[in-house]
């Protein structure tokens, strides 16, 4: 039984280690949120990254989670989810650089498209990269709440977890 239980034990953490994410932190003049895709995985189980072969990413907007029924159902209208249910994310350069890897990035959200340079770095198969955006690089007004009282500010700071094979 005991065997059993670790095993178990050696699963789950197996299943976490290759959890692939997509996070988006943000503030307002009141509080901070954080909504998280943790719903979409590669064909594979794993991400490739080849000269020949980058990935593309869809995530359903309507899977974003920011932990608070009202916070997501507000997440979600601000993206206009039911016009443009995906958001994109398309690799179109990866660079090894040192220890690091330098990726050009293009995030397509409502019909905007904007490319980044992202900075990713590899933890326990993981490809971590982090990288700051605006609403306003996807002509995105920032929502105001309240009567104008919460103001969500312009700033974003998008997190990227993807399971991964290089």
């Amino acid at each position: 039984m005991r065997l059993l239980y670790l095993l178990f034990g050696f699963m789950t953490l197996f299943a976490q280690a290759q959890e692939n994410f997509v996070q988006i932190n943000g503030s307002t003049n009141v509080n901070k949120f954080q909504c998280v895709n943790n719903k979409f995985k590669a064909e594979t189980g794993v991400y490739t990254f080849t000269e020949r072969s980058l990935p593309n990413i869809i995530l359903k907007v309507n899977e974003f989670d920011c932990g608070n029924k009202i916070m997501t159902k507000d997440f979600q209208k601000i993206l206009n989810s039911e016009k443009y249910p995906n958001m994109i994310i398309k690799f179109i350069n990866f660079t090894k650089v040192e220890k690091n890897y330098i990726a050009v990035v293009e995030v397509k959200m409502m019909n905007q498209s904007k490319r980044y340079n992202v900075e990713f770095e590899i933890e326990n198969n993981k490809l971590i990269g982090r990288k700051n955006v605006k609403f306003s690089d996807f002509n995105i007004t920032p929502p105001k709440k309240m009567g104008g009282m919460i103001v969500v500010k312009d700033d974003l700071d998008l997190t990227f977890s993807l399971a991964t094979k290089i």
